[in-house]
C-alpha cells in the first residue's frame, strides 16, 4: 500500500508507554500461540483459557521505550486511520445523506481499559461503542504475520479497516439495533446476529478498499482476501484443534468474510452490504 505523503490521523491515543506486561509459563509456545490467536482475531477473551497456565496480565505505572518496530507500527496505523477519514467523509453524505465522525483509536501495549471491560493481547482489537474508540495493540502486526501467515501491510490495513467499519455501524445505528436484538435472544440466535455485525464490517472494509485502490499495490487486495480467510470461525477453530462448530460462530466462515470483504471491494456501496437481509451469507 502506498502511503508516502499520506496524511497521518489526529484522532490517535497513545497509551503504549504506560502499558503492561505479560508473562507466560506452563504451557507449551505454541499452544499459547493458538490460544492467544483466538483472542485476537475472534474478539473473544480468552483469559479463562489462560487460568492455570501461568501467563499473567497487569497494568503498569512505569513508563517503558518505544521500539523502532513499534513506532513504524503507529506510524502506519495513524495513516491508514487517516484513508479511512477520507474514505468515510466522502460516502457519507453521497451514499447515506449524513455527515460522518471518525473515532478515535487507542495504540496500547501489553493492556489497558476501556468502557467495554480491560483490553488486552488475548481480547485482541476490537471497538467499543461506548466510547466510540477502537483498541489496538502495537503487536497485533507481527501476530498476524507469523503466527497465522496473514502477512503484507494491506493485510494489517484490512484490520484497522474492520474495526473504523464497526464505528460505521455505530454511527448508522445497527451496532445498537444488533445489541438490543441480541439480548431477547438464545445464545445460537445471538451468534447468529453477530456473525452478520461481523461480515457486514468486512463487505464496508471492502467498500472502504475500493476507494483508496489508487493507493493499492500488485497483490494487496490478495493479503487482504487471505487474512479474511485466516481469522474464519472454522480455521481458528481448527487451528485451536478444535473441530468447527457452526453454532458458535461469532465472525463467519473464511470463505464468508473473504466473500463479503471481496463484495464491499467489487461495488463500493454501503446498501451492497445489507448482510441482515441476505439469506444466504
Amino acid at each position: 500500500m502506498r502511503l508516502r505523503g499520506t496524511r497521518v490521523s489526529r484522532n490517535i491515543e497513545d497509551r503504549r508507554r504506560r502499558g503492561g506486561g505479560a508473562k507466560a509459563g506452563g504451557i507449551g509456545g505454541v499452544g499459547l500461540l493458538v490460544v492467544l490467536a483466538i483472542g485476537y482475531f475472534t474478539g473473544i477473551d480468552v483469559t479463562p483459557l489462560l487460568q492455570g497456565t501461568g501467563l499473567t496480565q497487569s497494568p503498569s505505572s512505569a513508563t517503558r521505550e518505544i521500539s523502532p518496530e513499534e513506532e513504524r507500527a503507529a506510524q502506519f496505523t495513524a495513516q491508514v486511520l487517516a484513508t479511512t477519514e477520507d474514505v468515510w467523509t466522502d460516502i457519507f453524505p453521497e451514499q447515506i445523506g449524513q455527515a460522518y465522525e471518525p473515532p478515535v483509536l487507542v495504540l496500547y501495549s501489553g493492556v489497558t481499559q476501556s468502557p467495554c471491560g480491560g483490553a488486552s493481547g488475548a481480547t485482541g482489537p476490537f471497538y467499543c461503542p461506548a466510547d466510540e474508540k477502537a483498541y489496538l495493540d502495537t503487536a497485533f502486526f507481527a501476530t498476524l504475520s507469523r503466527e497465522l501467515g496473514a502477512g503484507g501491510d494491506f493485510a494489517a490495513a484490512y484490520v484497522i479497516a474492520h474495526e473504523v467499519a464497526h464505528h460505521v455501524q455505530n454511527e448508522l445505528g445497527i451496532l445498537g439495533q444488533v445489541q438490543q436484538a441480541r439480548q431477547s435472544a438464545s445464545q445460537r440466535d445471538a451468534n447468529a446476529l453477530t456473525v452478520r455485525l461481523e461480515l457486514q464490517a468486512d463487505c464496508l472494509s471492502g467498500v472502504w478498499a475500493q476507494s483508496v485502490q489508487g493507493m493499492l499495490e500488485p497483490g494487496d487486495i490478495d493479503e487482504a482476501l487471505n487474512a479474511a480467510r485466516r481469522i474464519g470461525d472454522d480455521y481458528l477453530q481448527r487451528r485451536a484443534g478444535r473441530v468447527p462448530n457452526p453454532h458458535s460462530f461469532t465472525h463467519g466462515t473464511s470463505e464468508q468474510r473473504s466473500s463479503w470483504f471481496a463484495r464491499g471491494y467489487d461495488s463500493g456501496r454501503v446498501a451492497d452490504c445489507d448482510t441482515f437481509s441476505a439469506e444466504r451469507l
